[in-house]
């Protein structure tokens, strides 16, 4: 047997906001392997996730077990909102939201910015960077009915938030011990139509597929990894946004190879191979998590 073995590692990871998302089960694995986790929460879920953590309900304790045995433990949590880059960014508007005021009086800044400078005054560096970020407001519409401020919006956050993260974060994951792994989450909608996942999500993962291969090119010299798992539908609590997620994902199983859905814990153990030394000569890569759906025609 060939282990994972991620000890000492630090891992943050963007875009946990429930203990049924793609985020969480990564966060899990990576643990179970050794890694220390660093959760990145928008402002407005830090209450919902602190939930999840400390709950003693059986849902949240089953939620935190580890596949290895013992409980989910979490060094940080912090406040990230991946729309802005730095403080400055953040429009009057939002600074004065009631609950966006309350998480910078208890937090302080919760840009981009402002969470890689907490994390190199918590941690020192970064040897793992999930990006497990997507928002499209008017995701339910057809492109051609998408508003330039919602396309605007999806691009934003699900595909440029990625460039603004590995900028950001590169002095603290530039020339790590065995090198630094991106991991991001993409599907198959980017590169082809998917009916119902409009809005400007498909355009945005389009974008994050080829952001993800420049940036390898660009950081590569650094020693650091770039690379997508595109996965196949999944009922998480935010999919179930979409509306028909069930459909999606009885259609794809119908007609995959491996005739079934896919499960979190496959995302979340092909995100730790990625992030390991025995996946150390692969990047710029997207890794098809599908059930093979992706190779069919028909």
């Amino acid at each position: 047997m060939i282990p994972i073995d991620l000890s000492g590692k630090v891992a943050l990871i963007t875009g946990v906001g429930d203990n049924e998302s793609f985020a969480w089960f990564i966060a899990k694995t990576l643990q179970a392997a050794g890694a220390r986790l660093i959760f990145a929460v928008h402002p407005r879920m830090i209450r919902i996730v602190e939930g999840f953590l400390t709950g003693d309900a059986p849902h949240d304790l089953e939620g935190r077990k580890l596949p290895s045995g013992g409980m989910l433990q979490v060094d940080k949590l912090l406040p990230c909102d991946v729309g802005f880059d730095t403080l400055a960014d953040v429009p009057e508007a939002t600074r004065s939201d009631r609950r966006y005021k309350r998480v910078e009086e208890q937090h302080g800044d919760y840009s981009i910015e402002g969470l890689m400078k907490s994390v190199k005054e918590s941690h020192g560096g970064i040897d793992v960077l999930i990006h497990s970020v997507a928002f499209a407001p008017e995701i339910k519409s057809k492109l051609v009915d998408t508003t330039r401020a919602g396309y605007w919006t999806a691009i934003s956050i699900s595909a440029y938030s990625l460039i603004g993260l590995v900028r950001a974060g590169l002095p603290l994951m530039e020339n790590r011990p065995n090198g630094a792994s991106v991991v991001g989450l993409t599907y198959l909608g980017g590169d082809r139509v998917v009916p119902h996942y409009g809005g400007g999500m498909s355009t945005a993962k389009a974008a994050l597929e080829i952001d993800a291969k420049q940036l390898a090119h660009n950081v590569g010299g650094k020693n650091i990894r770039v690379n997508l798992i595109s996965a196949g539908p999944y009922a998480s609590r935010a999919a179930k946004g979409i509306g028909d997620i069930q459909q999606m994902i009885d259609y794809a199983a119908e007609r995959s190879p491996l005739p079934r859905g896919i499960t979190p814990e496959e995302v979340a153990n092909t995100t730790a191979f990625l992030c390991s030394p025995l996946a150390s000569g692969i990047t710029g890569h997207v890794l098809y998590v599908d059930c093979g759906y992706n190779v069919m025609g028909v």
